[in-house]
Order: C-alpha cells, then sequence, then structure tokens
C-alpha cells in the first residue's frame, strides 16, 4: 500500500491546482491547499474534513511562504510534495508592455517559484525525501508564443532554476519533476488572462496568438482533471522523470523543437568547436542558406 503522503499545492483554487487537490485527497493523502483567497476553498473542508488544510498565500510574499510552509508542517508533520502551480499571463507584445505587468507577472511566475521553494527546503533536507513539482508550460521548452514575453521567460527561468535544484537535492532524498502542459480547459487564457490592445504590425503574430488562446470556440484539448490523476500518479512512483509533458501539442511540440536544435548544433558543430584554443582553426562555415 502506498504511504499517505501530504501536499503542499500553490494555485489552489481553480484550474490545475484544484484538480490537483481534488485528486490528491481522493487518493487518500493530505494536502494544504493555499490561495490568495482560501474562503474559496471552503467546499474542500466541507467534504474531506482535517484532511484539508486551506492557507491564504501570496506566493509574492517571502515571508508568508515560509509562514505557510511552517503551518503545514506543524498541522500534519512533514512536507511530502510541493507543487508550484500558481501563475498566469496577460497578452500584449514586448514593444508595448507596460514595465509594471511585466515585472508584475514575472514575480508570480517565478519568484512566486523560488520563494515557495526556498521556504520548503530546510523541511525536506531535514527528512531526507520529497518531491518538487514545477508547473512549467511547452511554452518554457520550446518558446517563441508571441505576446507572452514575461511568463514564457519565467517559464525559463524556473526550468533553469529547477534542474540546479534537483542536482543540489538529490543527496538529500529530494526529486525535482517540471511539468510542461500545452493548452487544458482550464482559465488560464479566461479570467486569469487580461489581453491588451494589439498595435498595428502585430496583428500577425499576438492577435492571431489572441484568436488562437481567446477566441478559439473549439478551446483547448487538453483535460486538467486527467492531468491531475497523471502526475499524482507520476509523483508516487520511484523514479520520476525530470520533466513530464502533458499533451498531444507539447509533445509535437518538443520533439520537432529537439529534432531542430539537434539539426542546428550538428549542422554549426565544426565552427563552434573551432572557438577553443586547441581546436583547428578557422572552421567552415555550413551553408548560408534559410532554415527548413
Amino acid at each position: 500500500m502506498t504511504q499517505q503522503q501530504v501536499w503542499f499545492v500553490t494555485g489552489s483554487s481553480r484550474g490545475f491546482g484544484a484538480a490537483l487537490v481534488a485528486t490528491a485527497l481522493e487518493a487518500g493523502d493530505l494536502v494544504v491547499a493555499t490561495a490568495r483567497r482560501p474562503e474559496q476553498l471552503a467546499d474542500l473542508v466541507e467534504r474531506y474534513g482535517d484532511r484539508v488544510l486551506p492557507l491564504a498565500l501570496d506566493v509574492t510574499d517571502a515571508a508568508a511562504a515560509d509562514a505557510a510552509v511552517k503551518a503545514a508542517v506543524a498541522r500534519f508533520g512533514r512536507l511530502d510534495v510541493l507543487v508550484n502551480n500558481a501563475g498566469y499571463a496577460n497578452v500584449s507584445p514586448i514593444e508595448t508592455t507596460d514595465d509594471d505587468d511585466f515585472r508584475t507577472q514575472f514575480e508570480t511566475n517565478f519568484w512566486g517559484v523560488y520563494n515557495v521553494t526556498r521556504a520548503a527546503l530546510p523541511v525536506l533536507r531535514e527528512q531526507g525525501s520529497g518531491t518538487v513539482v514545477q508547473f512549467s508550460s511547452v511554452g518554457g521548452r520550446v518558446g517563441g508564443s508571441p505576446g507572452i514575453a514575461s511568463y514564457q521567460a519565467a517559464k525559463f527561468a524556473v526550468d533553469g532554476f529547477s534542474r540546479v535544484l534537483a542536482v543540489e537535492t538529490a543527496p538529500f532524498g529530494v526529486k525535482v519533476m517540471v511539468v510542461e502542459p500545452s493548452g487544458f480547459a482550464t482559465d488560464w487564457a479566461g479570467a486569469s488572462m487580461t489581453v491588451h490592445e494589439v498595435p498595428e504590425g502585430y496583428e500577425e503574430t499576438v492577435g492571431r496568438m489572441n484568436s488562437r488562446m481567446r477566441q478559439n470556440e473549439s478551446g483547448p484539448a487538453g483535460d486538467p482533471w486527467r492531468a491531475a490523476e497523471i502526475i499524482v500518479r507520476t509523483v508516487k512512483r520511484g523514479h520520476l522523470p525530470s520533466h513530464l509533458l502533458l499533451g498531444v501539442n507539447a509533445v509535437d511540440m518538443s520533439l520537432d523543437h529537439s529534432r531542430r536544435q539537434l539539426a542546428e548544433a550538428q549542422a554549426w558543430e565544426a565552427v563552434s568547436r573551432s572557438a577553443d584554443f586547441a581546436e583547428p582553426y578557422p572552421a567552415e562555415f555550413p551553408p548560408d542558406e534559410a532554415a527548413r
């Protein structure tokens, strides 16, 4: 029988967070469910009683993150799975994005992850165990999604941060997994997102992204409840993937991106190697033609 785990989930009031909290509870686990407005979690307490601890948490507040982790340990005695899920994106081109908006998004999407992870690390290190699940995006691997530069830059930062975290904490028995979904039926592109005016010249890039995300009648293909079940089942395994892709688009985009990266590295291999003192120089450049 799998040991009962204690989960700590940020952004628990909706979307992936809400699905994960419910799925972990249905699996018999204990959950610390955090949100800016914990009253939105009242139904969880009614249904699951003292197996769930709802807490107020603004992830951009490092002191609040530390207090929430301490409250979790005081209630349940340990912390087995930390899920950094809280995040959002607004749409506008880099050229016209308001500086405060860009920074505020980054505060939540990267520094929020940093704050909560830092708060939990002493607990996980002392236990000698635990799993950190970082919600990223397929865009955090592939990139290039027009209109969401702050969000995507933060997700790339989360990935770099998590790769270092995994190496540093492995000796303590801590595992790290980055989740990279494509489009899912949450309100990420709905109520959580502000779409700013798209200026002339950006209709084919940012404007098209807006149409695909906000005005597509078919909606995103991903089921957040299936995703939550996959994550819960994966976390309970002995060996976790370093990165878990979720959704058909996430898989297809990532495989295509990796193939193109490999092809480019191979095409420029001789030139790249020639920058070192001991290597032959100059090297022959590849043909000067557009990528196919």
